[in-house]
């Protein structure tokens, strides 16, 4: 360990390494994990399900459900604090879908814990290097314990897991051992994490034990080597480990570093004080009271931890401007400097930790406000997964001559906090100055992108969110549907159904959608009626839901969906089937009031669709006018490809009137000219031969996460 105390070599117990995965409810130990950065613990996503009382390998996310991490500090003691999921990597089988619970193996299983440190940080993690086949690792139980340690020996760790046989005698690999370092003695780092043990065979007809057999497999687990682990942590625009590895001698930030340090520092008890100030402000141990760090180690400890060149550039911007600047002008050429001090992080996420549910709910919609050409960011939607895409993102255009852009991060935190209440909004808007102060960041290009943002707040005011019922539709055998209902009052989805086992007829179906709009109570000054939004996967893009009709003999009238409200469907399938055509999608949404609109005709195949629409940001809605057989291709074309606004027909004698009919309503209003199409062809079939159907995908709304395939339970 060099001057700046940063990843552990493992000497003296390496057992401290680990973390205590804790249930919140009883503190109950469930397994382990270790620190992967300043505030985030990597474990496996089955320990978390365990800690928050789920089936073991449920795969949906599981919220915003806090969890008891336990960490040890370097002085012996443990403490214990809160952590919630940031990003979620759901356990899968090899084919991508729900486990099945006979299956040994998976695929996965990994969970990144966001946790409510001390502001300078958890105390630093383990080194972590590639797995090898033959290697002797160490895992410890989720206590910690050092006498729970179980000597294993590494085998095959090509892919996605690694074979792990344990020694014949000491301790083997049980419950509370998943989610655990494996500790290689011999590298002086972490190799992988343990996953999963494999258990004695049973009797297939009573399910006991078999009586022990020599040809029976003994003491073998299985684990993620760490080389997969970064395969699956580097989607989400996380670090690899605990510290980046040390930048090569001629890397250009470290040649520009140690000159800035030099100039920044030139006596040797300045360069001591500001080491120490820089070690404690990033939670790591520092080193001489007396003999400081080389310029060279002070600048790669800069590139190495993540937000120490932060901290650095807060640490001068007072005293010495120009040096703040140089640090940071050089750390912008390395790709591990995050843009956020450790104070600054710790005090982002308290604030949101504490924020109102509701405002939460829509900062994926400020994110998209905020940088409307911005592409769908991996890691998902919460505020936790999309807050290390936004660090990494650079600032935007709107700067001149030598003034420092504004970065993403900051000018998303003005859009949320217009959101919010006037204290909040406050403490926003100090935490922002402040970050901006400390980049060097002039007042004015800030207040103009807060202007920007209360501009945003006031259209949408405006522009008052309709009410909506979403209404998750599955197949669940011969003409039955599963359904899973939300209601969003402009305050994003809220769930009112819970059952997601029964099944229903058509009619059934008809009547629970109308059961649950019949409890709303729209806003006073909104004659809209609710909008019907159906989530459905791409084999129901046409099933006739608008024609469901609740049959209640009690009833005076006969309830069809489609008729008394505008019903939409909507397939997240294919909207997210290819990443690199989101943007397309929130740009022509944008567009909406005046892009233009595309007509398909029966000339057209599926690749000269393509070929039209992929770089046409200006159309913004598509008429699909061809006979069923081709059809459903370029209907899902065109919804891949960004199309906000597809409609069809899906009978066989109507489309050309259907077509023509919606051609004379606005884009924006087309929900509630398909409404009156519906009720006209109820009331008179012969005029209104379509049976129209509307893809909708409303980029500014939020839709819950779903799952198209009902979730198994793993034993």
């Amino acid at each position: 360990m060099g001057w700046f105390g940063t990843a552990g070599d493992g000497s003296g117990d390496p057992s401290r390494y680990v973390v205590s995965i804790r249930r919140a409810e009883d503190g109950r130990t469930v397994g382990a994990g270790f620190v992967l950065g300043g505030d985030t613990v990597l474990t496996c996503a089955h320990v978390v399900n365990a800690a928050l009382d789920r089936p073991m390998l449920e795969p949906r996310p599981p919220g915003p459900g806090e969890v008891a991490v336990e960490v040890r500090e370097d002085g012996g003691g443990a403490v214990r604090y809160p952590g919630r999921v940031a990003h979620w990597i759901a356990p899968r089988s090899s084919a991508g879908g729900p486990v099945p619970p006979q299956d040994d193996e998976w695929l996965g299983d990994l969970a990144v814990l966001r946790v409510d440190g001390p502001p300078g940080g958890l105390p630093a993690g383990p080194r972590v290097t590639a797995m090898a086949s033959g290697q002797r690792v160490d895992a410890w139980h989720g206590t910690g314990a050092a006498a729970t340690f179980a000597r294993l020996t590494v085998h095959g760790p090509g892919g996605s897991r690694a074979y792990l046989d344990g020694a014949p005698t000491g301790m083997a690999v049980g419950p509370g051992y998943s989610g655990g370092p494996l500790w290689c003695a011999s590298e002086q780092a972490v190799v992988g994490l343990v996953v999963a043990r494999f258990m004695p065979p049973r009797s297939p007809g009573t399910g006991a034990p078999l009586p022990y057999s020599p040809q029976q497999m003994v003491r073998r687990s299985w684990g993620v080597p760490w080389q997969r682990v970064e395969d699956e942590l580097r989607p989400l625009g996380l670090p690899a480990g605990p510290v980046a590895e040390a930048p090569d001698a001629d890397d250009p930030a470290l040649l520009l570093l140690v000159e800035a340090i030099e100039d920044a520092f030139p006596s040797a008890s300045s360069r001591v004080a500001g080491a120490q100030r820089l070690a404690r402000a990033c939670g790591v141990a520092p080193g001489s009271d007396v003999t400081p760090p080389t310029p060279e180690e002070f600048a790669v400890f800069l590139l190495s931890h993540p937000r120490a060149l932060a901290a650095l550039a807060g640490n001068l911007r007072r005293g010495a401007p120009h040096d703040a600047d140089r640090v940071l002008a050089a750390g912008g050429l390395a790709p591990t400097p995050r843009l956020l001090s450790p104070q600054e992080h710790t005090a982002l996420r308290k604030h949101l930790s504490t924020m109102e549910p509701a405002v939460l709910a829509r900062f994926p919609e400020a994110v998209r406000a905020a940088l409307p050409h911005l592409a769908a960011m991996p890691g998902g939607d919460t505020a936790a997964a999309l807050l290390d895409r936004l660090e990494a993102l650079p600032g935007d255009g709107r700067a001149s001559g030598g003034e420092r852009r504004v970065p993403a991060l900051l000018r998303v935190m003005e859009y949320v906090g217009a959101l919010c209440p006037g204290a909040r909004r406050a403490e926003l808007r100090l935490w922002a100055d402040g970050v901006a102060t400390r980049l060097g960041i002039e007042r004015a290009a800030l207040g103009e992108r807060r202007a920007d943002a209360q501009e945003w707040v006031g259209s949408l005011r405006a522009r008052a969110a309709r009410v909506r019922v979403l209404v998750q539709v599955t197949p669940a055998g011969q003409s039955r549907h599963r359904l899973r209902i939300w209601c969003d009052e402009g305050a994003g989805p809220r769930q009112v159904s819970t059952d997601s086992v029964r099944s229903y007829s058509a009619p059934d179906a008809a009547g629970e959608v109308l059961r649950v709009l019949d409890s709303l109570t729209p806003p006073a000054q909104d004659e809209r009626p609710p909008l019907v939004e159906v989530l459905v996967d791409r084999a129901g893009l046409n099933l006739p839901i608008d024609e469901w009709t609740a049959r209640d003999p009690e009833a005076l009238v006969p309830g069809v969906l489609g008729v008394e409200f505008p019903l939409v469907v909507h397939c997240p399938e294919l909207l997210r089937r290819h990443g690199r055509f989101m943007a397309h999608w929130r740009s022509r949404w944008d567009r909406l009031d005046s892009g233009k609109t595309f007509v398909v005709s029966e000339a057209m195949d599926r690749d000269t669709i393509y070929s039209r629409l992929v770089n046409q940001l200006d159309t913004v809605r598509v008429c699909v006018d061809v006979p069923p057989g081709p059809r459903d291709g370029i209907v899902q074309t065109c919804l891949a490809l960004g199309i906000p606004v597809v409609v069809w027909d899906r009978g066989r004698d109507g489309a050309a009137h259907t077509v023509r009919h919606m051609a004379k309503v606005a884009t924006r209003e087309m929900p509630d000219g398909v409404r009156d199409y519906r009720a006209g062809a109820k009331a008179s079939p012969p005029d209104y031969p379509g049976r129209p159907v509307l893809a909708w995908a409303d980029a500014d709304r939020t839709v819950p996460r779903l799952h198209l395939t009902e979730p198994q339970e793993s034993a």
